[in-house]
């Protein structure tokens, strides 16, 4: 068996193979999930029987999940495995509480970590892209959703709680718009703690791509200088073959008119080349 073959056929290696053929499916079902949550909170006019039909596709979606994982946690055949993978088991053993179903919205971040640049600070900007944009809408339509018809509520509308979820994961907090029921204190906790940390890493990409850029100047800098240095060695060689050359012709002159016996021309020439 070739190693190539022994490595898709390890757990890992069939984990692999699971991974990369439902990425996409459960990619789109991640998509379809977060649909059939948001309409219904966007859309307060929906009928019974279509708000039922979300909460079955809902449903449905969440079996989706609860088979992959188990699928998954079946071919690893590892416990290392399930205690590296605790946010997979957090997207189906928490649909309960409503504004937890988004963390089924992981999976479209796994997707992307698949998918993204090569490079790593290539992923980390498409990684703080997608899960600001996600966390901020998903953020607004928790908080829309727990306010909505709470007393003393002052965030009514989906446009007030988009504002809202810019303003806190920014970590302004203007203050005129603010959750007031425990479920959308819940969810302003946590989108606070999701803010601090993509203001974490922006700021990490951004000192590294600045350490970056120094190190490129340093290095184009130290590259001038190597330059400068061989042409200045390669003058002073120069300079120093060509007064070399006028040294021995002055030599062979002095010794061609006698004013050198030969063994003091020898002896000069062999001084010369010691040097």
């Amino acid at each position: 068996m070739t190693e190539g073959a022994e490595v898709e056929a390890s757990p890992s290696g069939r984990v692999e193979r699971w991974e990369q053929r439902t990425e996409w499916p459960l990619a789109l079902l991640a998509v379809g999930f977060l649909v059939a949550y948001a309409v219904p909170i966007l859309d307060r006019g929906l009928s019974a029987s279509a708000r039922t039909s979300f909460r079955v596709a809902d449903l449905i979606i969440w079996v989706a999940f609860v088979v992959d994982y188990v699928f998954r946690l079946a071919l690893a055949r590892r416990w290392r495995y399930f205690w590296t993978h605790l946010h997979d088991l957090a997207m189906v053993t928490l649909p309960v509480l409503r504004p937890l179903r988004l963390l089924r919205l992981l999976m479209l971040l796994r997707v992307l970590n698949r998918r993204a640049a090569n490079g790593l600070r290539g992923r980390v900007v498409l990684y703080v892209g997608a899960t600001a944009l996600l966390l901020i809408v998903c953020a607004a339509l928790a908080v829309l959703d727990a306010e909505r018809g709470h007393r003393d509520a002052n965030i009514n509308s989906f446009g007030d709680a988009l504002w809202w979820a810019v303003a806190t994961v920014c970590t302004v907090g203007y203050g005129d718009r603010f959750p007031t029921s425990t479920e959308g204190r819940a969810v302003a906790t946590a989108l606070m703690l999701g803010g601090i940390a993509l203001i974490g890493v922006v700021t990490a990409t951004f000192a590294s791509w600045l350490i970056d850029r120094v190190r490129e100047v340093a290095q184009d800098e130290q590259a001038v200088t190597r330059a400068d240095l061989a042409r200045l060695h390669a003058e002073v060689a120069k300079i120093r073959t060509s007064a070399s050359s006028s040294a021995l012709v002055d030599l062979a002159e002095l010794f061609r008119q006698g004013l050198l016996s030969e063994e003091e021309f020898a002896a000069a020439k062999a001084r010369f080349f010691e040097q």
